[in-house]
């Protein structure tokens, strides 16, 4: 089954076009890797596939829905980049952050023990159960992905949509990250990943597609690496360094 599918995509602030004639299909349980030079219009693509944007032309389904008026929304988890590097903000603790992932699921009936058993399941899930009634603004960056994540996890979510998560996070906590993503993945959980470090995109994923406007690659990792399809994205005298963990 077909987790998106974009047919002919273009997007442009005011008049400044950011993506132009993207077509591609993510299957349900792919790991794609998106890659490309800053301004590539990478954070737009993705927020157009999870509906938050509208493309001024051609068409974006999520689950065989328009993504823009997708219906289901529980079924998708997008963290943006800023959640690792806010500091002092949201005033409120690990567990209340991912209760919120239950309230769609709720409508206007009470918390139930369903709910909390999702929760605490969620928590435990990420490895962040400890941390449980700390005060999000208080977590480092590498926590509070896992709390952004849980709360997917407790909405049930079929796809995680992640704007370079690891910014601003150690190598242990990285390499943490994505085992974690490795077994949400293994779970069946669609990961659509954006990341700055184009070795570790190459390492983990099991699709890369590289963009710069427009789309120059979409395929595996292997024949990736063996294309010119990131000196022509991103200007010449480009490789890849591959992260043997």
């Amino acid at each position: 089954m077909t987790a998106i599918e974009a047919s002919d995509v273009s997007f442009a602030y005011a008049d400044q076009p950011v993506i132009e004639d993207v077509s591609l299909e993510i299957d349900e349980g792919e790991f794609l890797g998106l890659v490309g030079p800053n301004g590539s219009g990478k954070t737009t693509l993705l927020e157009l596939m999870v509906g938050l944007r509208q493309p001024d032309s051609g068409t974006i389904t999520l689950f065989g829905e328009p993504a823009h008026s997708f219906s289901d929304g529980e079924r998708v988890g997008y963290v943006p980049q800023d959640v690792t590097s806010a500091k002092g903000e949201m005033p409120i603790t690990v567990s209340e952050v991912v209760r919120m992932g239950r309230y769609p699921r709720r409508l206007f009936r009470r918390f139930r023990s369903e709910d909390r058993v999702s929760v605490e399941a969620a928590l435990d899930r990420v490895g962040i159960s400890a941390l449980a009634d700390r005060r999000v603004g208080r977590l480092s960056g590498g926590q509070r992905q896992r709390v952004f994540i849980a709360r997917a996890l407790a909405a049930e979510a079929d796809l995680l949509a992640l704007d370079e998560p690891t910014v601003g996070v150690d190598a242990e906590s990285r390499e943490q990250f994505y085992d974690l993503l490795h077994e949400l993945n293994d779970g069946g959980i669609t990961i659509i990943l954006i990341e700055h470090d184009i070795g570790i995109v190459t390492t983990h994923a099991s699709e890369i597609a590289c963009l710069n406007r427009e789309l120059f690659f979409h395929g595996d990792p292997e024949t990736f690496v063996e294309t010119n399809a990131l000196a022509d994205a991103y200007g010449g005298g480009q490789h890849v360094i591959q992260h043997n963990h």
